[in-house]
Parts: structure tokens; sequence; C-alpha cells
């Protein structure tokens, strides 16, 4: 995985019916590999993921290190994660995530801040998601 060439999945991408999780895999990855280039693993993103589950990321991350496909990893998160994770559980939580909006003053300021450097003149930004999909479009060439 190499993230100095490209981003990483979009957090709107499932994987068990989690969001968040194909990206923070690939961050892991390419952190293992070198190239995670401006991507952090177990980010404030990643750390939702990580909250919701009880997965502990360094433990994922030596799953990441021995090879793992996405399936592999999903069966470990499965195995480890704390408490029940129902179909309806995930699905509801990764609906939030995906809807999730800045909820002060001084956040939405934050995330206007970033909007304007990124894509200056888009008013069809509204959520997290929205932001890093165009971010990580721009970082790598696009034009917003």
């Amino acid at each position: 995985m190499d993230l100095t060439s490209r981003p990483p999945r979009s957090p709107r991408v499932r994987l068990g019916g989690y969001v968040i999780l194909p990206r923070m895999l690939d961050k892991g990855r390419a952190q293992l590999a070198g190239k995670n280039g401006e991507y952090h693993y177990n980010c404030p993103l990643d750390q939702r993921f990580v909250e919701f589950t009880g997965i502990d990321p360094e433990a994922l991350l030596v799953e990441l290190k021995a090879g793992k496909g996405d399936g592999e990893i999903l069966e470990w998160i499965n195995a480890h994660a704390k408490g029940e994770r129902d179909e309806w559980a995930i699905g509801a939580w990764s609906r939030m995530q995906e809807e999730r909006v800045p909820t002060s003053i001084e956040i939405r300021e934050f995330m206007n801040e970033l909007q304007r450097k990124t894509a200056p003149g888009r008013t069809d930004i509204a959520g997290w998601f929205d932001l890093l999909d165009v971010d990580d479009f721009v970082s790598f060439g696009g034009k917003a």
C-alpha cells in the first residue's frame, strides 16, 4: 500500500458493514510499508472505529503486519471486538458516522478553513466524509 501515490479508500467504503475500517486498514498497511505520506493510522477518525469495537489499534497493526487480507482482518475483528455487534448496530453506527458534521462553532470553523483550502467555492460539502473525499481527490491532482 503506497499512500504517497494514491489515497486510501474513502471513509464511506464498508467492510463487514463498518465504514472507516477499509480506510484504516489502508493507512495501517501503508504505515508498515513506510509509505503513508500525510496519512496517519489511528487518527481521530480511526479512533471512532476503535472506540465502537473496543479493538486495540496496536494489536490490529500486528495482524496487518502478518500480511492478513481484509477478510481475515474482519474475522479477527469479529473475534476480538468487545461486546456483541449485530448487523443492525453496525449499520446504525456506520450511518451515524457518514452523517457526522461538526458539533461546535470552533470545529465548524476548522472544517470551513480546511474546505476553503481544499475546495474553495464548493457548497455541497456538509460532513467530514465529504471533506475527506474531496481532499483525497484534490491531493492527488483532481480539480475540486
